[in-house]
């Protein structure tokens, strides 16, 4: 197995870069072309979501690429998301999905949010009457039944908490393969990629530079001194001292960036190697969550009445 790969508990590998392509413009044509480029110059492993809107175009992409000969199907890692409109059914969701991307089949296929909502509340921003009591052994009896039929490859979960995940454990017959969840160089998750470890469940970080270039992003990481003097010592980006921390960690780390010098910039993180003393240096950023959930937070009807219960406070 390639050092740029991870083996999941399915016996699968992940390529440990991969690119996102969620954009707030939603912007089909940009999107297809920042994939092709990525594909061009290497990357395999793509993340969308059915609530980002970019399968169509991630699905036409790929088949286009597919079909010039370019790659091939099995060289390719898709992750998409189940949405917390669709926790009743699961399977239906998949298939949805899977019609959006043209494809047969996701590599990986992940619970979005440890929170559910009424089946028309197909929008990122929900309103206090779209909630719904969490059933999360119905959600996960609905993904297991995805991986039976061969929808996807491999089943896991998005912004679960060690709590939220040692209660999934308790009752899963399907052990989650991935936890993806905001890491980088200032939120390092130590806590959660511990657990994660001991039950052969694999970290998948999105936000790995801090979401720049989002309304709720920041750009503070590659602007940290201690990054920028690692950087400066391996003739590197700051952004590929950030993800190359995440890889060397053990994560795959989902970039997002559809502009060419960036795409570019980022698969070279590969190339970089980080020494103990830089891992060791990193340890002493300060850490602050960015991306805290508060739009699943109210009083009356979601589940968490506070940030701390929706991370158990692991915030």
């Amino acid at each position: 197995m390639r050092s740029n790969q991870a083996r999941l508990n399915t016996g699968n590998v992940v390529p440990l870069l991969g690119l996102g392509t969620y954009s707030s413009s939603n912007d089909s044509e940009i999107t297809e072309k920042a994939i092709h480029m990525a594909i061009k110059m290497g990357y395999r492993h793509f993340d969308t979501a059915k609530i980002y809107g970019s399968e169509p175009a991630l699905g036409k992409a790929l088949m286009e690429a597919m079909n010039d000969g370019v790659v091939d199907r099995e060289d390719i890692f898709v992750t998409s998301k189940l949405w917390s409109s669709d926790h009743h059914d699961p399977v239906s969701a998949l298939n949805q999905s899977l019609q959006n991307l043209g494809m047969e089949y996701v590599d990986l296929y992940l619970v979005h949010w440890p929170v559910r909502f009424k089946s028309w509340a197909e929008y990122p921003i929900p309103n206090e009457e779209d909630f719904e009591d969490l059933d999360l052994e119905s959600t996960w009896a609905g993904m297991e039944k995805c991986l039976e039929l061969g929808l996807c490859k491999a089943i896991g979960v998005s912004n679960f908490s060690t709590k939220k995940l040692q209660h999934l454990l308790d009752f899963a017959s399907v052990c989650p393969a991935v936890n993806q969840v905001e890491m980088h160089p200032m939120w390092r998750q130590n806590k959660l990629r511990k657990f994660c470890g001991e039950h052969k469940i694999h970290v998948s970080a999105y936000m790995p530079l801090g979401g720049p270039g989002n309304f709720w992003g920041s750009t503070s990481i590659v602007k940290e001194p201690i990054i920028l003097s690692i950087a400066q010592k391996h003739k590197a980006t700051p952004a590929q001292v950030a993800l190359r921390w995440g890889m060397q960690k053990g994560a795959s780390v989902i970039v997002k960036s559809f502009n060419e010098d960036r795409i570019s910039e980022n698969i070279s993180a590969l190339n970089v190697k980080l020494d103990d003393n830089d891992m060791i240096n990193i340890e002493k950023l300060m850490e602050r969550k960015i991306l805290r959930g508060d739009h699943l937070i109210n009083k009356t009807t979601s589940p968490y009445e506070t940030i701390e219960q929706l991370w158990d406070y692991e915030i």
